[in-house]
């Protein structure tokens, strides 16, 4: 599962507005988030979220890996960073959702890490 596109997260400035865009365009169904502010995601192929509050942000697109502190931890030895200001979240949102770490590349270059939850 290494290296395998497992999610993708959309932060936009407005939450409402870019669920009515993406529904539709796209006919994505989106369900509310954990934390009440954003939504998942079913496409039909990877899930996703959503989140407001992030006028800023690109479309972050999170990596599977089998263990996420191996993986940041191997992100830092070849040169890139782990953001480290972002909590996990609690139990049941770990449990539900997996895991997930912000990152760049050596070149600064952005992407995710995500463990998905245990089966």
């Amino acid at each position: 599962m290494s290296g395998q596109p497992t999610f993708f997260e959309l932060g936009v400035a407005d939450a409402g507005r870019a669920r009515a865009f993406y529904s539709g365009l796209f006919g994505w169904q989106m369900d509310p988030g954990p934390s009440g502010n954003g939504s998942t995601i079913a496409t039909g192929g990877i899930d996703g979220g959503l989140h407001g509050g992030d006028p800023e942000a690109s479309p972050y697109l999170f990596f599977g890996v089998d263990d996420i502190d191996a993986a940041a931890a191997r992100v830092l030895e070849l040169g890139g960073s782990v953001d480290d200001a972002h909590p996990e979240g609690d139990a049941d949102t770990i449990a539900r959702f997996g895991r997930f770490r912000l990152c760049r590349d050596d070149q600064g270059s952005s992407f995710g890490l995500h463990q998905p939850p245990a089966a």
